[in-house]
């Protein structure tokens, strides 16, 4: 049977025109129509160029099913996510590719109470149907049966968001936030309104805040290098205490210091799982297995239960309900909160960390200076193999010999005593993806990385 490319393990993501197009997205909402009966769904999209037409193409598949349709317009993922627990609907689909070429787009799909809906949560069936579809196997009628209403949940969103810290605490500071080609700079926007109507005093400076299809200043990716040089030179020009970049669907932040250096967002896990704490005591904390130590140790010395979950949005926000855990955050920038229905946020991780900064009366650099320098850290490097299964074979021969604990929540984890690494496979491309981190030794993780990345490579 003839497939679409553009259905991945948690979303969909395709090349414009031959992996998704108009016609796809219309089978693609007939088919979610067809698979969740969804009385009503919200929809809404980022700012590339392609993102109307597909999100029309949607909604018109929705409706021919029957499904009532909300449109909420330009926003973030989060907006989505919001908008589906906040509207007490059926189901949320975001158009958007988030930090993909300017020449794709995709689609995050939530059904109620904003739960994923990922490969093994309805994504393959809803797939098949839409393939069905496409390709000619069954022909649905076109008409229109549901309602098309537009809508804004902006007022809602921005006074949830601003619920996780108390304004009062905050501090003069000033920002630079770098909205990523413009999509976030609607929410920016209102922000700065809202503080200013309660006399909050933070200056925001704004870099890439118009929204712009066509990518003028790149690819909206803060994990690349080449794309964080804007936001770091901007907060030196402009003397800020701390920088802020979000990707395109802004579902991820990244952090600056008062000095321009980047923060890892490892690091900023165990800072936001100490301020719930000083809120929540006792609470359980979930962290991804890639980097742990600090994450385990900063959650320990402040009273919380760290909790080891495989890496992916939709296992994350599963274990969370599970657990019931305050927070949840991965190394990758995606930080998810309890009260914001499990779902990830990129705007409720900036505020909190605004609110630390006065709280503490520390700069972000000594909020995490100690914490490198106790586990030091490689990063996430990636390597293109053609045979991941027999690299990560080889590189466990190795060394599985001399570990004191091998863990295979999420490829193969070993602690080596004074330092450990995750070697993992991507679930998107043919990438491994190592991370290495030491007890404060930070020659030795560096070492250890040279000699792993030696092996894989080879």
């Amino acid at each position: 049977m003839k497939k679409l490319d553009c259905f991945k393990a948690y979303d969909i993501r395709g090349r414009l025109l031959d992996e998704l197009n108009a016609d796809i997205a219309w089978a693609i909402g007939r088919a979610v129509s067809e698979y969740l009966k969804p009385g009503t769904v919200v929809v809404g999209g980022d700012i590339r160029l392609s993102t109307p037409e597909l999100k029309t193409a949607l909604s018109d598949g929705l409706r021919s099913g029957g499904t009532d349709v909300i449109d909420i317009g330009l926003c973030g993922t989060e907006e989505i996510y919001f908008a589906t627990s906040h509207l007490k609907v059926d189901g949320g689909i975001m158009v958007t590719a988030s930090h993909n070429p300017i020449d794709y787009n995709g689609m995050k799909l939530v059904r109620e109470e904003s739960k994923p809906i990922s490969g093994d949560t309805g994504l393959r069936e809803i797939q098949q149907i839409a393939e069905q579809i496409y390709f000619g196997d069954v022909h649905p009628e076109k008409e229109l049966k549901g309602a098309y209403t537009q809508r804004s949940v902006l007022t809602a969103y921005i006074q949830h968001i601003l619920g996780y810290i108390n304004t009062d605490n905050l501090q003069p500071i000033k920002l630079v936030v770098n909205a990523g080609n413009g999509a976030a700079g609607h929410v920016v926007d209102a922000i700065e309104h809202q503080f200013k109507e309660l006399n909050v005093p933070v200056e925001f400076i704004k870099i890439h805040h118009e929204p712009d299809g066509t990518f003028p200043h790149g690819i909206p990716n803060p994990l690349l290098h080449e794309c964080r040089a804007a936001t770091a030179e901007a907060v030196i020009k402009h003397k800020a205490d701390m920088g802020i970049a979000w990707d395109g669907d802004f579902d991820r932040c990244f952090l600056f210091d008062e000095n321009g250096q980047f923060i890892e967002g490892y690091y900023i896990v165990g800072l936001l799982g100490e301020a719930f704490l000083a809120h929540y005591p006792g609470a359980k904390i979930l962290h991804d297995p890639r980097l742990t130590w600090n994450t385990i140790d900063q959650i320990s010395a402040a009273g919380g239960t760290p909790v080891l979950c495989k890496t992916g949005h939709a296992f994350i926000k599963e274990r969370m309900r599970q657990e019931d855990a305050i927070y949840g955050g991965e190394m990758s920038a995606h930080h998810y909160f309890r009260d914001f229905a499990y779902c990830d946020s990129g705007m409720i991780p900036w505020l909190l960390v605004a609110e630390l900064m006065a709280r503490k009366g520390l700069p972000l650099s000594e909020l995490v200076a100690n914490r490198i320098a106790l586990f030091p850290s490689s990063g996430e490097i990636n390597s293109k193999v053609e045979n991941a299964s027999e690299v990560i074979e080889s590189i466990l021969n190795t060394y599985q010999g001399d570990a004191v604990e091998i863990d295979y929540t999420d490829g193969i984890s070993l602690d080596m005593g004074e330092w450990r690494f995750n070697l993992r496979t991507s679930n998107t491309e043919p990438v491994l993806r190592l991370n290495v981190e030491s007890r404060g030794d930070s020659l030795l993780m560096e070492e250890k990385t040279t000699d792993l990345l030696a092996m894989i490579r080879r």
